[in-house]
């Protein structure tokens, strides 16, 4: 396999790193990154890959797979600079991790390219935890599909959705979801300070609370729903502390944020597909 990621920066080095603990070699990826810094960071943890400045056409030349791992603010430029060097023969499958950007867009800066899958990764894919929710359009065939799918899953587990919208909700569940835990850490670190704990105690038990009642989720075909009952005693701490939750409305709350999140994802597709 050969795939060019165009960009550079985390998320891209954590995808290669995601293959290379899978076996693939270093020399199968070409990274196009036009800053120093970072291109001497991938040179550095990946010796043997190939690395340069601009998308030339030796950068795809050969690619089964081309990457667009740039902010979505640089897509344009990145698909537009891509376009030129692209082949026009039998040209190699395209996968956007870019939040917001559509695939009619894209396709429109790519000079009417059809290949291209889109996906919406989130963060924890940085240590290989993540989760990618991901559409591919009839122009891209079930080995197309493959080779995104191969790239994403080194990170983490992926999600493939029937229509492009609903990538914009797996934006506001899972793109933006890891900012969701990071508040609720948040709040228990800091009740636990209110309560005399240390800081790094504080830290421990809401880390340690979270992680184990996650694993605990995955662990069981039950929903969490029936969790949360099989854990709450009649008269108990654990049914004053949800009626508190209830009382302020902590679920509608973040129902209502992820519905926001969704929102916003859709205006900022709508806002950068007015770039020409």
């Amino acid at each position: 396999m050969s795939i060019t990621f165009i960009g550079g920066g985390n998320m891209a080095t954590a995808l290669i790193g995601g293959m290379r603990s899978r076996g693939h070699a270093a020399a199968e990826f070409h990274v196009v990154e036009p800053h120093a810094e970072p291109r001497a960071r991938i040179e550095a943890r990946f010796p043997g890959i190939h690395v340069s400045s601009e998308t030339t056409a030796a950068a795809v030349a050969g690619a089964d797979l081309i990457v667009l791992a740039v902010k979505p603010q640089q897509m344009r430029a990145a698909a537009q600079a891509l376009a030129a060097q692209l082949p026009s023969t039998a040209p190699p499958v395209v996968l956007s991790i870019a939040a917001g950007i559509r695939l009619a867009d894209l396709g429109r800066w790519l000079g009417g390219a059809t290949r291209i899958v889109r996906a919406m990764p989130n963060t924890p894919a940085l240590i290989g935890k993540g989760i990618s929710g991901a559409f591919a359009p009839a122009g891209v065939d079930g080995a197309g599909r493959a080779l995104a799918a191969e790239v994403l899953e080194a990170a983490g587990e992926l999600v493939w959705v029937d229509s492009e919208p609903m990538l914009d909700a797996v934006t506001g569940v899972s793109g933006s979801g890891p900012a969701y835990v990071f508040y609720f850490l948040e709040a228990l670190e800091e009740v636990a300070r209110d309560l005399g704990f240390s800081a790094g105690d504080a830290r421990r038990l809401a880390h340690a609370t979270f992680a184990g009642a996650v694993a605990l989720a995955q662990g069981s075909d039950v929903a969490p729903a029936t969790l949360r009952a099989q854990v709450t005693s009649k008269g108990g701490t654990t049914e004053r502390a949800l009626a508190a939750m209830e009382k302020n409305f902590v679920k509608a709350s973040i129902i209502a944020a992820v519905n926001a999140a969704t929102e916003r994802a859709r205006e900022l597709g709508d806002a950068f597909g007015t770039e020409a």
